[in-house]
């Protein structure tokens, strides 16, 4: 595994995805190598990587052009590849990412003018889109990091690097960065933004697409646009992922009936309810409910 450091090495970025994975090199005894090396360094050396990462926190400086193409070229000579943080911007803004779906950092959305045509941004914690692999960054690279964990080397392992950080919940890919919408969106899209906050706050009893439209001054076909160049998505998918996440949320943290999770939520039928969720998240509502007791 290759992770290049563009930016700091006390960021948040940066310590969340590593500090995981030298424990686990730990645990395992060295058993698998984890190289971690500055731009400068990877440029011109070619490896055998399974995984490599460009990571940079939010403020940390791009590289040169030569430099960044020379990273680039050699991190995707691994089976998969990718970026954290920063990195995400600066794989996108080259052509890199492909049209990909990429988690970007909320606060770089300011600068993604000219990443839109080349990437879809999702505001989810990170992504995997065929070989390329993107995490916003921040407190989200230590789930990633664990993610990373129990699909290379087992659950039984990450169980063990939770237990010595104290971490009691790992976060999935699927959700959200929980940032206020207004500071995400709003010097760029306020309709959006306002949009996305009916939403939130509809969720036991939804609102249609044309509903929330009219209610932020917008055609329905101009808010699925929006909605699809910012969100990849468009209103009524986002929107029944946002009341999906919120049911995930409740089975897991709550004791409330799964049937009454489903009201709560929006779904007046239990099957649409299993089915939904079974499709987004690949287990139903009651599987869910079990993973909680079993911890």
């Amino acid at each position: 595994m290759l992770l290049v450091n563009a930016g700091e090495p006390d960021s948040l970025a940066w310590s969340g995805l590593v500090q995981p994975l030298r424990l686990a090199q730990r645990i395992l005894n060295g058993s698998f190598q984890l190289d971690v090396m500055t731009p400068s360094q990877v440029a011109g050396i070619g490896g055998d990587w399974q995984l490599a990462l460009l990571v940079a926190d939010e403020a940390a400086a791009r590289p040169a052009d030569a430099e960044l193409r020379a990273v680039i070229e050699r991190c995707r000579e691994a089976e998969y590849w990718g970026g954290v943080g920063a990195g995400v911007l600066w794989l996108a803004q080259t052509g890199a990412a492909g049209g990909a779906r990429i988690a970007l950092p909320w606060a770089l959305y300011a600068e993604t003018e000219d990443v839109t045509e080349r990437a879809i941004l999702t505001p989810n914690l990170f992504e995997i889109d065929g070989r390329l692999i993107s995490c916003c960054g921040g407190a989200a690279s230590l789930d990633f990091s664990m993610t990373l964990i129990e699909a290379l080397f087992g659950a039984n392992v990450q169980a063990e690097i939770k237990e010595a950080l104290c971490i009691d919940r790992v976060r999935s890919s699927e959700e959200r960065q929980r940032v206020a919408l207004q500071a995400r969106f709003g010097a760029l899209q306020p309709k959006l933004s306002e949009a996305v906050t009916l939403m939130e706050a509809n969720i036991e009893e939804p609102l249609s697409t044309d509903d929330i439209a009219g209610l932020v001054g917008l055609s329905r076909r101009q808010l699925e646009r929006l909605f699809k160049q910012y969100l990849g998505s468009l209103p009524s998918r986002y929107y029944l992922e946002l009341r999906l996440q919120r049911a995930r949320q409740l089975l897991l943290e709550t004791n409330h009936s799964i049937v009454q999770v489903g009201l709560m939520c929006g779904f007046s039928s239990g099957s649409h309810f299993s089915t939904a969720f079974g499709t987004l998240f690949g287990n139903t509502p009651r599987e869910e409910r079990q993973r909680k007791l079993n911890r």
